[in-house]
This record gives structure tokens, sequence and C-alpha cells, in this order.
């Protein structure tokens, strides 16, 4: 858990099981005010879940989200209703995120409509500062989504999570769909808006270097289960678990004949490998780990990992 700033999510204990398949297994973690937290893995390893169980986009099996200081898992849908206008999301793909029978103007000003902000005009001049604020022109607010390319139709799904000007946004892997060209840009953008709106943010990613660049605190996530967390400087200085260390190998520059390279594909949530789920593909995996679940153990300076091999560093 973080410390310090006073935390505007926190989440204990968050699991979803679909009939036998465990997407997301006691998740922990919280963020604070006007930081970045990153969940970081491969496909599969129930990063987008997490996001949407956070937001209540799904319901959990089990878990507590507490949101500004509220039990956000306990509201009645009006409540939580009202509690969306302070939490909002950018999804992975813009265009399919986007309407594309509503214009800009339509967009922008749906999301002060229904939460009840302002009046039909100062709507429309909200609407046309965000465009401002994401490098737009105001005589976007008039066009539709299909005449825009894939780096402006994010600008402007960023916009829109910014009209109610949320005290949180969840922003699911919101470059993957973009150029390489253009991410930067919006990334850059991204940050900008974070440090002018003092917006906290959850980060989902499978690009480390993007998550480096973005995040404070950053978890990783295998299998449905965060197995490291800590600050960034400490996941990339020094990682502690097999997988960490693993997938830090595999990006580009950052490989050495030290670590291995991460091997195989992630195993299928229906059916988990026993103990440790990250065995099958560890090759420092020994019997214990096929046998008994490791936990997670503290290693000082906020980061912490669970894995078996960690009991002689802790103890030593």
């Amino acid at each position: 858990m973080m410390s310090g700033a006073s935390p505007v999510l926190e989440v204990l204990g968050l699991s979803k099981f679909f009939k036998a398949v465990k997407a997301v297994r006691n998740v922990s973690f919280s963020v604070a005010r006007g930081k970045t937290f990153g969940i970081v893995g491969e496909s599969g390893s129930g990063k987008s879940t997490t996001a949407r169980l956070v937001l209540r986009l799904i319901e959990p099996t089990s878990g507590d989200i507490s949101f500004r200081g509220r039990d956000l898992s306990a509201m009645r849908p009006e409540e939580l209703r009202r509690e969306r206008r302070h939490m909002q999301m950018i999804f992975q793909d813009p265009f399919g995120s986007l309407n594309g029978r509503m214009t800009v103007r339509e967009t922008l000003t749906e999301p002060q409509m229904v939460h009840g902000i302002g009046t039909p005009a100062s709507r429309v001049e909200t609407a046309s500062g965000l465009l401002a604020e994401v490098g737009l022109p105001t005589a976007a607010l008039d066009r539709f989504p299909h005449e825009f390319s894939g780096g402006q139709r994010q600008r402007i799904a960023i916009a829109r999570a910014l009209a109610t000007n949320p005290e949180l946004i969840v922003a699911d892997e919101p470059v993957s769909a973009l150029d390489v060209s253009v991410q930067a840009q919006v990334l850059n953008l991204l940050r900008d808006l974070q440090e002018r709106h003092g917006t906290t943010m959850l980060f989902i990613s499978h690009d480390l270097r993007v998550v480096q660049f973005m995040c404070d605190e950053i978890a990783v996530m295998y299998l449905g289960e965060i197995v490291e967390q800590g600050p960034r400087e400490r996941i990339y200085g020094a990682p502690a678990h097999p997988y960490t260390q693993a997938l830090l190998a595999s990006v580009p520059g950052r490989g050495s004949g030290k670590r291995t390279r991460l091997v195989g594909e992630i195993p299928s949530a229906h059916a988990a490998p026993s103990g440790c789920a990250f065995r099958t593909r560890c090759p420092q995996a020994h019997e214990r780990c096929a046998v008994e679940a490791p936990v997670m153990r503290q290693l000082g300076d906020g980061q912490q990992a669970a894995c078996h091999l960690l009991d002689k560093a802790v103890s030593a």
C-alpha cells in the first residue's frame, strides 16, 4: 500500500470469478491523490478486468473498493450514478468508445448534461475549452468521429473524460491502438492535463516503457494476481520477482545475459497452475512452488513481492 498523501482510491482483496475462471484474485492497492498508479502485465493477466471492477462497470465477486473515503462497493445504483461524475475512463479503442452518430459537441456536452452540470450554453463553452486543452480547434465541435485520425479521436476521448472534472481517471491501454509516432504526443498530453487538473490516474498498460514514463507507483500482475508492487524507481531499478525481471529483460535495450527472458504463454485462468501461478514459466521454480502459493513480502522502500525465492533475502 502507498503511504503519505491521502488516497483517492483504495482496493482491498478484490476478486472476480466468471464461474470457474478466476480472472482477478485478491488484488489490493491504493492510489494517492494526484498520483498515477500503473498496472502492467501481459494480455490475460487481469489488468483491464481490474480497471472495470474499480469503476464497478462489472461487479466484483468479493473485496472492497473505497473511493474518496466512501465504500464504492456498497453503493446503490442511483448513488453510484452520482458518484460516477468524479471518476471517468479512457478506453483502448478511441473509435469504438465514441458514438459514431454523435458530433464532438454532443459527445462532450452529454456527460455534463447527464450529471446536471451547467447550462446548455456553459456546456458548449466547456466543450470548446476542453478541445483547446487537447489541441483541437473549436471547429471540430460539429464533426463526427470518422472525420478524425486515431490520435485525434483519442484526444476527443480524453476531453470527454475531463468533461465532468473528475478526481479519478482510469486509462485502459490508452495509446496501444495508436501509431508509435502519435503515442508520445498523447502520453505527454495526459501528463500535462494531469498536472494542470490535479487528477489522480489508474493507468493500465502492457508496455513497460509507457508505464515507466507515466506512473509513480507500479503493480505487476500475472494471471489475475499482483506479484510485485512498489515505487517506479524500485520496480525498474531493483525488480525482485522473476516475472518482473523477465518482463524488463524483454524490453529492447534493457535485456542482459544475467536475466532470463520470458518464454512460453501465460496459462489460462480457467486452469491456473497450483501453488505459484508463474512456476510453469519460471526457470527458478522448485518443489515448494507447486504446492504453496507465495504471499507478499515487504522488501523495503515501499516495494513488495510474492515469491518463495525471497524468503532468504527477507530473513537475511
